[in-house]
């Protein structure tokens, strides 16, 4: 199976834990729903668009470097890669959740929380324009117009897994840890380099414990560290989501061709 196949058998595999858990029982609103389905139908327009657009870019603003690193050995490459991209999208990231000065980027990222939850569903609750815009398409399109396919492909399928990792509401490995002292002392050294679902989680949440302003990286924490805007919590945040009104489902899915009156609400709380 290639890279992408396996990260979906994998998601499909802890959405059905979850969902056997019992974890998405009484959770979902109509608005909710409609939201998260429209986001997952039509991004299979928007991803392969996104996909063209990024190779054109590339081919036209760089001509000669069509599989210039083709030869690059893996495992250098594959972490310089990895360390790029972290970086990349820790910024775009940051900068989407900055409604007054990136209205349009935080107007397209606000899909992903508003969600008054946070499961694997999450994952697929995603503005249908964000895939133009996300750090993660360039960075790998450009890794695979020099040549990285392999190191792409990898890059990805890690992406995907530690994604449906951090935003499940089942594999909350790291609520072992909490359980001893020592091993608490550990899980709190290992959030100062890598990104553990509790970080997430309050990446996804306001009141106590709850930071959407913090935590942007997906996967290596010291990113948030060096720049500032780690919050390691003690506990799972008091809320998920956004406080204030919904926008309308069709504004998640298709702002700015849908709503712009939304860029005022459902702000980042601070």
């Amino acid at each position: 199976m290639t890279a992408m196949q396996w990260a979906l058998v994998i998601i499909l595999l802890c959405l059905l834990a979850e969902v056997l858990a019992g974890k998405h029982r009484n959770t979902y609103r109509r608005h909710d729903l409609l939201a998260t389905f429209g986001c997952l139908l039509l991004a299979r327009l928007t991803m392969p668009l996104s996909a063209l657009l990024i190779a054109g870019v590339f081919a036209l603003l760089l001509p000669g470097f069509r599989g210039a690193l083709a030869s690059a050995p893996f495992w250098p490459s594959f972490l310089a890669l990895l360390l790029i991209e972290e970086l990349c999208f820790y910024w775009v990231h940051r900068l989407a959740h900055d409604p007054k000065n990136h209205p349009f980027l935080y107007g397209m990222h606000r899909t992903h929380h508003a969600a008054p939850y946070l499961n694997v569903s999450v994952m697929g609750r995603v503005n249908i324009f964000w895939n133009f815009v996300v750090a993660t398409a360039w960075v790998n399109g450009f890794a695979i117009y020099l040549g990285m396919l392999e190191q792409a492909a990898a890059l990805m399928l890690l992406i995907l897994v530690w994604n449906t990792a951090t935003h499940s509401d089942f594999l909350r490995w790291d609520d072992w840890f909490l359980k001893r002292e020592w091993s608490r002392k550990l899980l709190r050294a290992m959030q100062y380099v890598i990104v553990t679902p509790s970080l997430h989680h309050t990446h996804h949440g306001w009141g106590k414990d709850g930071k959407t302003y913090r935590n942007y990286a997906t996967m290596l924490s010291f990113y948030d560290r060096i720049f500032g805007t780690l919050h390691i919590p003690e506990g799972r945040p008091q809320h998920y989501g956004l406080p204030g009104k919904d926008v309308h489902w069709s504004e998640e899915i298709l702002f700015p061709l849908v709503g712009k009156k939304g860029l005022i609400g459902r702000g980042n709380p601070r």
